[in-house]
């Protein structure tokens, strides 16, 4: 599997991208092209170009959970498609995988939504849609885990915000929070988008889903933006126990956590044009 991070809060040295508050990821496997999440604007799509990465031929698009820095540049990619049919340039039309409720309004505020801009019914109209709570296996390899399943008693413990579910506004615990774990020969790399659900969650229900114990790699954003003293130390006291290899932690980790996790795992450097390659 060959994993490219066309888009992340923070860009590599000396490479000329661009960079958002957000995720979108492009996997290579098995003769598939797999688009991880969307970000916020077209960057991603700016990206990919200055990479020579065709967005025009994927066959998946996984969406992590929908807020706005994961599912708003949904948009421009079918803008993308709609200026290729006007130009007569080929391109697929995509498998879009996701939670049943990334495409639920969410909002903080009267005056601030946080949630998809394109409905489900809308977004039917240029995807195949798949929408599942249960695991999906897009090769025998490679999995989209659905529900997370929430078991420990420091993670995911506040709502941000509201959303709707069976035609009520409540409390958004983001339960369409998701992830993919891909079984490589080392054990598990895992790839999330902010892990609202948990890191440690995400982790246990991946091995369950997967039955393999060895995590080889974590990549993406872990949630832990200002947490407090208690999630920290139990999140960085869950990892060292699991003798994980590695964690390339983006997005959404700040320093302080990145500091913390370091004593108890190795943290790679991640941005923007980086490439990551499993066997």
């Amino acid at each position: 599997m060959k994993l490219t991070i066309l888009l992340d809060n923070n860009t590599l040295i000396d490479r000329y991208f661009y960079g958002e508050p957000g995720v979108s990821y492009f996997i290579e496997l098995e003769d598939m092209n797999i688009l991880f999440d969307a970000g916020y604007s077209d960057a991603f799509i700016r990206n990919a170009q200055k990479m020579n990465i065709s967005l025009r031929n994927i066959d998946t698009i996984v969406i992590s959970h929908g807020h706005i820095d994961h599912t708003w540049g949904l948009y421009d990619l079918i803008k993308l498609y709609t200026e290729a049919t006007i130009e007569n340039i080929n391109y697929n039309k995509p498998q879009l995988m996701a939670h049943p409720l990334a495409f639920k309004h969410k909002q903080i505020s009267d005056k601030e939504e946080i949630g998809s801009i394109l409905t489900e019914e809308k977004l039917a109209k240029h995807f195949h849609m798949t929408l599942s709570k249960e695991p999906v296996w897009i090769t025998d390899k490679l999995v989209f885990l659905g529900e997370i399943e929430r078991t420990n008693h420091f993670e995911n413990k506040k709502p941000i915000g509201k959303t709707q579910y069976n035609a009520k506004e409540v409390d958004d615990y983001l339960l369409d929070d998701s992830a993919l774990a891909y079984k490589s020969t080392k054990g598990l790399v895992i790839i999330t988008g902010c892990s609202h659900a948990g890191i440690c969650n995400i982790i246990e229900y991946a091995k369950k889903v997967c039955q393999e114990d060895r995590i080889f790699d974590i990549v993406g954003g872990f949630h832990l933006l200002d947490p407090t003293e208690e999630l920290l130390k139990y999140t960085t006291e869950y990892i060292e126990q699991r003798n994980i290899n590695q964690m390339h932690a983006g997005h959404c980790t700040d320093l302080k956590s990145k500091i913390a996790l370091s004593k108890a795992v190795t943290i790679k450097e991640m941005g923007v044009g980086l490439v990551l390659k499993y066997s």
